[in-house]
C-alpha cells in the first residue's frame, strides 16, 4: 500500500494498480501458508507456549482456533484491500465494509449463543463468516471502483519478481516487527496463565478497553502512511514533515478525549462485564494507567513511526520495535509480574516501559 501510494504521488496510475493486484495475490498466497502452519502447529501454540492452562480453558481454546485459524487468509485480503482503498484516499468503502463485517459477526454471535445456545463456536463461525463476506466484498469493489487503483480481473496473474521485491522491502520488515511484536503478546500471555483467571479475565477486558482508548491513534497511523506515501512519491519532504506533525497533534487530541470518556464510563463498563471483585479491582488499575500513558506516550511510539515506513525507510523502526519488546516488555513482564510480585499489573507497567523508550528512541 505504501508502494502504490508512492505511485500515486508520481501520478503513475498504471504502476499503482500493478502494485495494488500482485499485493492482493501475494497476501493470498502467503495467508493461506501461515494458515496452514497454524492448524499443523496448534497442539504446541496450546500446550507448550501458553504451559498449564485450566483443561476447560485449552478445550475452548482449541475449539476456537480450528474455526477461527479458517479466517486468516480472509482477513488478509480484507486487510489488504482496505489498504489500498486508504491510499486511495477513499476510506469510507473500508468502513462500510467493516460496518458490514462486524454487523454479521456480532449479529452471528447473539443468533448462535443467545438462540441456539451454542458454546464457544458461537463465537468463532460468525467471526469466520463475516470475514470471508468483507474479502468478497473488497476485492469485488477494488475491480470496479472508478478510484485511480484498480485491480485486475482475472484469475490468471503472473507474479512481478520485481514488483514483488520492492513490495517484500518494505513488508517483510514491516512483518517481522509486527510478527515479533505478536509473538511477545503470546509470550506474556502464557506469563498469565500463572496468576490464575482472574488475572486472564483483567487483561482481556483491559485489551479490549485498551483498545478504545487507542482507536483514535490507530486511525491517525493508518492516515499518516496513506498522507505521507502520497508526499514521498511526489519528493516533497517539507510536506511530509508538516502533515507528520499535524496528524500527531490530532491523534493527541483525539486519543486524549477517547480516554477521557473511558474513565468516565469506566464503573458501568466494569458491571457489564460482571467480573469477580480481584478481576474488577485489577482491570480499573489496568485501564487507569493505560490510559495516562495513551494520552502522553502512545502517538509518538506507535504513529511516529509510520512516517518512516511511508517512506520506505522500515528497518530502523523494525530494529527498534524488536529491541524495546524483548528487553522491556517480555523481560520485565517476568520481573515485575513474577518476581517481584506484582502480577498482572507489573506486565502492563513493563508495557508502557516499552512504549516509552520506543517513543524516545523514534522522536
Amino acid at each position: 500500500a505504501v508502494i502504490a501510494g508512492q505511485y500515486l504521488g508520481q501520478e503513475d496510475r498504471k504502476s499503482s494498480g500493478k502494485a495494488a493486484t500482485q499485493l492482493i495475490w501475494f497476501m493470498t498466497a502467503v495467508s493461506f501458508g501461515i494458515m496452514m502452519l497454524i492448524y499443523l502447529g496448534k497442539n504446541f501454540i496450546l500446550h507448550q507456549i501458553f504451559g498449564a492452562i485450566e483443561a476447560d480453558v485449552c478445550a475452548h481454546a482449541n475449539t476456537y482456533l480450528l474455526i477461527v485459524a479458517a479466517s486468516v487468509p480472509f482477513l488478509a485480503i480484507y486487510n489488504g484491500g482496505a489498504a489500498i482503498f486508504r491510499t486511495m484516499g477513499n476510506s469510507g468503502v473500508s468502513m462500510k465494509v467493516s460496518v458490514i463485517m462486524n454487523a454479521i459477526n456480532c449479529g452471528g454471535n447473539a443468533l448462535l449463543i443467545y438462540g441456539l445456545h451454542c458454546g464457544t463456536e458461537g463465537v468463532a463461525i460468525p467471526t469466520l463468516v463475516s470475514r470471508a463476506v468483507a474479502a468478497v466484498l473488497i476485492v469485488i469493489l477494488l475491480s470496479r471502483t472508478k478510484g485511480p487503483i484498480r485491480i485486475e480481473r482475472s484469475l490468471h496473474i503472473k507474479f512481478d519478481g520485481r514488483m514483488i521485491r520492492r513490495i517484500l522491502g518494505i513488508g517483510l520488515p514491516n512483518g517481522m516487527e509486527n510478527s515479533m511484536f505478536q509473538l511477545g503478546k503470546i509470550l506474556v500471555l502464557s506469563l498469565f496463565s500463572t496468576f490464575g483467571t482472574y488475572a486472564i479475565a483483567a487483561n482481556a477486558v483491559g485489551n479490549v478497553i485498551a483498545g478504545f482508548q487507542l482507536m483514535a491513534g490507530m486511525a491517525a497511523s493508518l492516515a499518516m502512511v496513506t498522507v505521507v506515501s502520497r508526499c514521498v512519491g511526489a519528493g516533497d519532504y517539507e510536506q511530509a514533515k508538516y502533515y507528520t506533525i499535524k496528524v500527531l497533534v490530532m491523534a493527541y487530541m483525539c486519543i486524549i478525549v477517547t480516554v477521557l470518556f473511558t474513565f468516565a464510563v469506566l464503573p458501568l463498563v466494569m458491571k457489564a462485564y460482571g467480573l469477580s471483585y480481584e478481576a474488577q479491582s485489577a482491570a480499573e488499575k489496568i485501564l487507569m494507567l493505560h490510559g495516562i500513558a495513551a494520552s502522553t506516550i502512545w502517538p509518538v511510539a506507535f504513529t511516529l513511526p509510520c512516517t518512516f515506513r511511508a517512506a520506505g525507510d522500515v528497518k530502523y523502526s523494525m530494529i527498534v520495535s524488536i529491541c524495546t519488546m524483548w528487553i522491556c516488555r517480555i523481560v520485565f513482564s517476568y520481573v515485575l509480574g513474577k518476581y517481584m510480585g506484582m502480577g498482572v499489573f507489573g506486565v502492563w507497567v513493563a508495557m508502557i516501559m516499552d512504549q516509552f523508550v520506543r517513543g524516545v528512541l523514534f522522536i
